[in-house]
């Protein structure tokens, strides 16, 4: 029967700490167990980094950013470069200046975002306009439509003030025709809204919703998966949902609507 091993003596052939031959062993089933709390968070999260990961699961981000190198863990979904701010181009003003590039939020409902993509669905278009506060960063309103007019816009915005109960002192947006309508800009004026706009062709002023829809159609996926309009709207809304109550905000380090419970409560102001 072979005697005990000796930890003492390969240690010393090794060159190296007796402790850390037990360190190792440790440290190696600890590090299995954090991989698989780390694989459960991205399969229920498919763009989560490490720094979400850390946040999920109270992790340090070092540790996070270490333990999904060891086991080469990595988001399924990948945001592809955004936009470039070209400083120098020469672009023609707004109908209404931008009234909130040195306003910094510190309260939620002071300044919301609105703007909308499209969604190419089968050999047609629908459109997704949608308002976030930017502060909260949260999708405060959200219509569908297969038309992009100015009841598309309007719809989202009526949204956001069923859902809020009220207006913001700023609505920022582009300068698409939707948004500069006489309806909806004398609806905003009239009730005392300071409409704020980019620059014609700079996305980098609006970057709040840019960002947004990067971001959501990575996460949405494929649409041609969809079966009718139906079951993509409802695929629309429960990714909306997602984004504001489930997923965490790197930002914020929480959810958008938890961050807005916290802010209506004083935490935050």
């Amino acid at each position: 029967m072979p005697g005990k091993i000796n930890k003492s003596k390969i240690a010393r052939r090794l060159g190296i700490a007796r402790s850390s031959l037990y360190y190792q062993s440790k440290r190696r089933k600890a590090d299995e167990k954090n991989k698989e709390l780390i694989s459960g968070v991205m399969d229920s999260n498919p763009s989560y980094g490490h720094k979400r990961v850390a946040l999920a699961l109270k992790m340090n981000r070092k540790k996070a950013l270490r333990l999904m190198k060891k086991f080469n863990l990595k988001p399924k979904l990948l945001r592809k470069r955004g936009w470039i701010k070209y400083g120098d181009l020469k672009l023609p003003e707004a109908i209404y200046h931008n009234e909130i590039k040195n306003i910094c939020p510190i309260v939620p409902d002071l300044a919301w975002a609105a703007d909308f993509t499209y969604l190419k669905f089968k050999n047609s278009f629908v459109y997704l306009a949608t308002i976030i506060d930017i502060y909260t960063k949260e999708i405060v309103g959200a219509s569908l439509s297969r038309w992009h007019n100015r009841y598309l816009v309007k719809s989202a915005l009526l949204d956001a003030v069923r859902k809020r109960g009220l207006l913001p002192v700023y609505l920022h947006t582009d300068q698409g025709s939707e948004y500069q309508s006489e309806e909806h800009a004398d609806y905003l004026k009239k009730s005392g809204v300071n409409v704020s706009m980019s620059k014609k062709s700079s996305p980098w002023e609006n970057p709040h919703q840019e960002s947004f829809y990067s971001q959501f159609k990575l996460e949405l996926g494929p649409i041609n998966r969809f079966a009718t309009d139906g079951e993509l709207a409802e695929a629309v809304y429960r990714q909306i949902y997602y984004y504001n109550n489930i997923r965490i905000h790197s930002t914020l380090k929480m959810p958008p609507a938890r961050f807005y419970e916290l802010a209506k409560k004083g935490r935050f102001i």
